[in-house]
């Protein structure tokens, strides 16, 4: 890939097939995601070595609780587990991994293991991987709108400084907006993902499910992004 190619500052990936990826390979749905959380951990070292400095990655919605009970709890048990192993992986490359989503109700040990994690990898980071687990973007919009209302009830708030910057700081992650958002599997919607962030963000929906979605796949999605004309409401020069 040339090195003179632009690469989006902001990365957001829905992370989408696993389940889908197994049940054509005859296996369960629970070793789709075993699958794909090792491509979790292959994309974000690949992004960063192609300049990204932030990765947001969609791997359980609030509305995934619906699903089946096993698989639900094959989950946390594989987040607990894997997102340690990761973040040993890529604290070697300087990489902070931060949480975002609502903790209930997520088991105890699950938080503990995301804050000791988000301690343990903060210092001189060359990039971020924000890791969306228990994640609704209306959430974080209501979320975001009660720690505001509750400083402006306070008085160390004034209604006067309410504006799109203030508004971000106070998301579940302080973190620029999407440029580029990826959907693996061919579904062609946000799902509810980083609604506030993904105002003016680029979309691409590859049909690949994610276990196959390599870094021969990443590339090309790069140069889609590089077709684009990113014009932010304004007129195409």
């Amino acid at each position: 890939m040339q090195e003179e190619m632009k690469v989006p500052h902001h990365l957001a990936i829905i992370v989408d097939g696993n389940g889908r990826w197994a049940t054509r390979q005859g296996k369960s749905r629970s070793e789709g995601h075993k699958v794909g959380a090792k491509r979790v951990e292959e994309i974000a070292k690949h992004a960063v070595k192609r300049g990204i400095k932030i990765i947001s990655f969609y791997i359980f919605s609030t509305e995934n609780f619906k699903r089946p009970k096993e698989e639900v709890k094959y989950l946390m048990f594989l987040f607990k587990n894997r997102m340690k192993e990761m973040s040993k992986e890529l604290k070697k490359e300087h990489i902070r991994m931060v949480f975002s989503g609502r903790e209930e109700p997520l088991e105890p040990t699950i938080i503990k293991a995301m804050r000791e994690i988000e301690v343990d990898t903060k210092a001189e980071p060359t990039a971020t991987v924000n890791i969306c687990i228990n994640y609704g973007g209306q959430a974080e919009i209501i979320d975001a709108t009660k720690k505001i209302a509750e400083k402006a009830k306070e008085g160390t708030l004034q209604l006067e400084e309410i504006d799109e910057t203030l508004f971000a700081q106070h998301l579940y992650q302080d973190l620029p907006p999407v440029d580029f958002l990826i959907r693996t599997s061919g579904e062609n919607r946000l799902s509810n993902f980083l609604l506030w962030q993904n105002a003016y963000a680029e979309f691409y929906f590859p049909s690949v499910l994610f276990p196959d979605f390599d870094t021969m796949e990443f590339d090309k999605a790069l140069l889609e992004y590089n077709k684009r004309n990113r014009r932010f409401g304004g007129i195409q020069s």
